[in-house]
């Protein structure tokens, strides 16, 4: 059984005992979350598409840490007047282990 779940404006497509890769969220290493916005869950051959959630769906998990992606350069450069700049970013996010995926109806 897996479900496809939308959290920080992206999608991702999860079972249980996955580790994903998330957007930061509110909270503590060990404290449990759930996320309601359902898109789709399939179990076996049995598909259910929401519109635009699935009514009842739900998926929990435990936060397992929170980390910091790899750096990121922002290199801008401009020919012939002298002009570089170079800047980085490492990108905040938690992760989470699914522990259930259950369907409502």
């Amino acid at each position: 059984m897996y479900a496809i779940i939308a959290t920080g404006n992206k999608q991702y497509k999860v079972e249980k005992d996955s580790i994903i890769d998330i957007e930061l969220i509110e909270g503590k290493e060990g404290d449990r979350v759930s996320f309601d916005n359902v898109l789709l869950v399939a179990n076996g051959d049995k598909v259910e598409v929401g519109t635009p959630t699935v009514n009842g769906a739900k998926v929990s998990g435990t936060i397992v840490k929170f980390d910091r992606g790899p750096k990121k350069v922002v290199y801008k450069y401009k020919r012939k007047v002298n002009y570089d700049r170079e800047t980085s970013h490492r990108q905040h996010y938690a992760q989470v282990k699914i522990e259930e995926v259950s369907h409502g109806s």
